[in-house]
């Protein structure tokens, strides 16, 4: 199986390592180790306080640059053309690097320039300082209308997807447009392991319920996924859920879960769309 999403030049691994809200030498010493793992696809934003620590990880790393895969973001509070290069800026320096694989903005904001906004975010591409650029937490709606009536050349969108929470609407878009979706807390802020028919799929197969919840998205054509993993242990386990094998079976009982269990939704999110199941 090639463990690679591809969309609109994007190449990146469909498991990566989320790395909030680790901080600092654990934020170090996790990512190296991930890589030391054979994990290449690291995620981290401006919002984490963690891009130096993701840095010093990668600068440490003997792992050539041009084989990992990057993903920063910018706060929906910097947003401005200005500020986003100032962050972009930030971003480049903290993490030792000449450019990131993909650039995001990470929330909407509600008071803002959108044309101004995406055509800063467009020109980072041009320039050089991302190879791809995507937007994180977008409802449907402004998605369709920053690809369709816009024209911008996104290569992902990033938004919490899991078991408990159907996004089909927006992954039947992405897979139209050609983008990668990629999901953050997909393991539902570790509450996968305490579903039932989670722990029914795992024990049939003999692996973790977090692995069958990480396989699970990642058997899905344009998904990727970033689960936070400071020790070896999870790391490893999620490595390992690559391999694991799910049957039409247990593709029914997690499409009989609830599908309306949204675990993140600051005060500055958009109205989400109805939930989709």
């Amino acid at each position: 199986m090639q463990h690679i999403v591809n969309a609109q030049g994007l190449n990146m691994p469909i498991l990566g390592l989320g790395t909030w809200p680790m901080l600092g030498d654990e934020c170090t010493r996790a990512v190296e180790q991930a890589l030391a793992l054979g994990y290449r696809h690291i995620d981290t934003a401006a919002a984490y306080n963690n891009e130096d620590a993701v840095g010093q990880a990668l600068a440490n790393s003997p792992t050539p640059r041009e084989q990992l895969h990057v993903t920063t973001k910018v706060w929906w509070d910097q947003l401005q053309p200005d500020a986003m290069r100032h962050s972009m800026d930030r971003s480049l320096k903290a993490l030792h690097s000449d450019y990131v694989d993909l650039f995001m903005i990470h929330w909407p904001a509600t008071d803002w320039d959108l044309p101004r906004t995406l055509d800063t975010l467009v020109s980072f591409k041009e320039q050089g300082l991302a190879r791809n650029i995507g937007v994180a937490n977008f409802p449907l709606p402004l998605l369709r209308k920053v690809v369709e009536d816009m024209g911008v050349p996104l290569s992902a969108i990033q938004v919490e997807y899991h078991v408990l929470l159907g996004q089909n609407a927006l992954l039947n878009y992405a897979r139209r447009h050609d983008l990668a979706l990629t999901a953050y807390s997909p393991l539902a802020r570790n509450k996968v392991s305490d579903i039932p028919a989670i722990r029914q799929i795992a024990a049939k197969h003999g692996v973790l319920p977090t692995q069958v919840a990480l396989k699970w998205l990642l058997d899905q054509p344009n998904v990727a996924a970033i689960p936070k993993a400071s020790s070896k242990a999870n790391q490893q386990a999620n490595l390992a859920a690559l391999e694991v094998q799910l049957d039409d079976e247990d593709r029914r009982l997690i499409a009989g879960l609830s599908k309306r269990e949204r675990q993140v939704s600051p005060d500055f999110a958009p109205l989400w769309d109805a939930f989709d199941a």
